[in-house]
């Protein structure tokens, strides 16, 4: 379950909220819905709200929705009020005291000898808890590391452990193209990625230039599979043996965006255009050739 997001509540029990409003939190891209009794609340106004975690600062990222629209099937939690400057204040000084706690929080990693990277820490708005967030290779016994904290901070303990994905979101970073990471930009969910879309392409499969900083193959290769799925159809496998002009050649590479491709037989090598290249190929059944 996502840590902003709503548990379930009893319907008999839920509030009677009048609209709904997308909420955005500082450091998380994904928007969730809450709901107020209240009339007041506009675009852009900062609000406290309360979440699973607890009570957290958020921004109004959208207008006024009519709660009939809403699905139900998850209750919402609701919009407390709009932020006071106390509440901006507080904020601004959770933020101090997260860097703080980082530091005393490893501190505490290395007593115990534990095998974890610690990537984070937050303070709800009212202090009553501190999330500490965390990458490990393997599952970590932290019993005694939270007994080690709460007399430390003398409040609630959550320890997050997150997978690199998510770990390069936080952290952040230039991504192989120059630009800042999508994950860390705008990104709201992770989707599968898998080393079929690089085939797709036609790319090199060398994992580690196809990897991005998390490790994992690059979320945009993604981006376009379904458009380079339309452009490979009807076109030969690499190194299949094709006919062109009563001569067997072999097609070493193709461009799908210039729609190109190079033939290669023991005498000569062919640069042609698809058009050209491919006219005498019998084009087999689209349906059987997906399935391979």
């Amino acid at each position: 379950m996502n840590e902003h997001q709503p548990e379930h509540l009893n319907h008999d029990s839920a509030p009677r909220y009048k609209s709904a409003f997308s909420i955005r939190f500082k450091g998380n891209k994904k928007a969730y819905t809450f709901g107020t009794t209240h009339d007041g609340f506009a675009y852009g106004d900062h609000v406290v709200v309360e979440t699973i975690r607890g009570i957290e600062l958020g921004e109004i990222i959208s207008e006024a929705r009519d709660i009939a629209t809403i699905d139900h099937a998850l209750e919402l939690k609701p919009i407390l009020r709009k932020a006071t400057r106390e509440d901006i204040s507080n904020y601004e000084r959770n933020k101090e005291l997260a860097k703080e706690a980082i530091h005393k929080c490893n501190e505490a990693i290395k007593k115990c000898k534990l095998d974890m990277n610690l990537i984070s820490a937050e303070y709800t708005l009212d202090r009553s808890k501190v999330i500490f967030i965390y990458v490990a290779d393997e599952r970590v016994d932290f019993r005694d590391l939270l007994k080690e904290l709460a007399m430390v901070f003398k409040c609630r303990i959550e320890l997050r452990q997150i997978g690199p994905r998510d770990k390069a979101k936080i952290v952040g970073g230039l991504g192989p193209c120059g630009m800042e990471t999508c994950c860390s930009r705008y990104l709201s969910d992770f989707d599968v990625v898998s080393i079929n879309m690089a085939k797709n392409q036609l790319l090199a499969l060398n994992i580690q230039k196809l990897s991005g900083q998390c490790g994992k193959l690059m979320c945009c290769l993604k981006y376009e599979d379904a458009n380079y799925k339309q452009l490979r159809k009807g076109c030969p496998k690499l190194n299949e043996q094709i006919d062109y002009n009563n001569k067997r050649y072999r097609v070493t590479s193709m461009n799908l965006l210039t729609r190109q491709a190079k033939l290669e037989s023991r005498e000569e090598a062919l640069f042609l255009s698809f058009d050209e290249a491919f006219k005498d190929r019998v084009v087999p059944d689209e349906k059987k050739d997906d399935e391979k």
